[in-house]
């Protein structure tokens, strides 16, 4: 179906989105990467390339291949090392070994890699360098967990963690506590040389040590942390035998913090955030004559919680201002209860939205800047006050699509689903809603 054949109302959302995403360039992000005099600048930060042996690269995550692409371009270095994403690569650069590995959840290809990364950074110098390409996704893809865990209990775990409907930093700082790679330890792996990581961030604004789960920053999360989180999310009773172990002994070990040795000579810079993402969403809502506004406050929160307080808020600016856009960035939350079915968070908030919005003149949008939601195919969907009755006249019920977590099979039949494929890059979430 053409976008020609879409309603106004669920039309334009797409194209603001697509707007968003055209922004969000990796190599216009890289951009302040450069090579001269010996040095690889990075903004007005330099590092002296070692004059022996080629830099090291480790690229992990959903946006590794375009970052490795953007850095080859930009500085015209031989490197040494791996990339690590959920797709093949459509080009493969001299020096680097590549893995395919799990995700959401890890698989034998992600410990492939984790035990290559480990033994990578073995016998390095203070005048090696090693340039860290971390983007989202990475948690899963790459992965060496502690020597008492099995794979398949590493994945329950994971499994337990993904459906918890717990924030992603909280999440992140059990898989920290579990890991040989996380929580900085890759960091303490590639001690003593000079370290720099670039990073296309998809965590909250003040959790950069969550993008990953961390590998290679001082961890600000605990062992007490993990213990409260467990708890508060009723995880123990649900992780596998030798996992809930650990808890109960207490033999989670403590991670890196700032001031360890190993980040002595790192250095950490973002090159995308999801605030490009919002900041082009808004500039192009603004230019259809919309008033527009941003509200990132129901970060991590509950998806029906953020829906409702969206739309609250939608409202109320519509009737100031009549035409609105509110923008929202970042992730909700979702606890799956029983099998679940297709979807994902992003599907999830916009079939709840679909319910509360029947009739009304109001268009959702929620969809990931990675273009992957949950188990689907699809980035996201897009709704408007005839979601409900189109969804009817097909026999499909949007109550039970809801509560079976099921809400993929429904959108792609009302061609509401909003695809794009992988994009190589996440800047998290993106929640667009308009009200004429």
């Amino acid at each position: 179906m053409t976008e020609a054949e879409y309603s106004g109302g669920r039309a334009l959302p797409r194209r603001i989105f697509q707007t968003a995403l055209q922004a969000c360039s990796i190599s216009r992000a890289f951009e302040l990467v450069s090579v001269e005099a010996g040095m690889l600048r990075v903004g007005e930060a330099g590092f002296p390339l070692p004059r022996r042996e080629p830099v090291r690269v480790l690229a992990i995550g959903k946006a590794a291949h375009t970052m490795v692409g953007a850095l080859a371009e930009r500085t015209g270095l031989p490197f040494a090392g791996m990339v690590v994403a959920p797709t093949e690569p459509e080009v493969r650069h001299a020096g680097l070994a590549y893995f395919r590995g799990g995700h959401p959840l890890p698989d034998a290809a992600s410990v492939e890699a984790g035990e290559a990364a480990l033994r990578g950074l073995r016998g390095l110098s203070p005048e090696s360098l090693v340039i860290f390409l971390l983007s989202g996704g990475a948690s899963a893809l790459v992965e060496k967990p502690l020597a008492e865990l099995s794979l398949a209990d590493l994945i329950a775990t994971y499994r337990v963690l993904v459906h918890s409907g717990a924030p992603i930093a909280e999440i992140n700082a059990i898989r920290k506590h579990l890991s040989s790679i996380k929580g900085g330890r890759l960091a303490r792996a590639a001690h003593p040389a000079r370290q720099l990581s670039l990073m296309i961030s998809d965590v909250p604004d003040g959790a950069l040590d969550s993008l990953a789960s961390g590998p290679t920053m001082p961890d600000t999360s605990t062992v007490a942390d993990c213990q409260r989180i467990a708890e508060r999310y009723a995880m123990l009773e649900q992780f596998p035998v030798s996992v809930r172990k650990l808890f109960a002994e207490r033999r989670l070990e403590e991670t890196p913090k700032q001031g360890d040795p190993a980040f002595s000579g790192a250095h950490w810079t973002v090159l995308l955030a999801n605030e490009t993402a919002r900041q082009a969403a808004l500039a192009a809502a603004a230019a259809e004559d919309f008033a527009v506004a941003v509200d990132n406050s129901c970060d991590d929160w509950d998806y029906a919680k953020a829906a409702d307080y969206l739309l609250d808020r939608l409202r109320q600016m519509r009737q100031k201002k009549g035409r609105a856009c509110l923008v929202s960035g970042g992730e909700v939350t979702v606890r799956v209860t029983g099998q679940g079915g297709v979807g994902g968070r992003n599907q999830q908030f916009a079939l709840y939205c679909a319910q509360r919005i029947a009739g009304e003149n109001i268009s959702v949008l929620s969809a990931g800047t990675d273009g992957i939601d949950g188990n689907s195919r699809a980035a996201g969907a897009v709704v408007d006050g005839t979601t409900e009755a189109r969804a009817a006249s097909l026999g499909l019920s949007t109550a039970e699509a809801l509560a079976a977590f099921n809400a993929f099979p429904l959108f792609e039949a009302l061609g509401d689903a909003v695809v794009t494929g992988p994009t190589g890059n996440n800047v998290r979430d993106l929640r667009l809603l308009l009200g004429w």
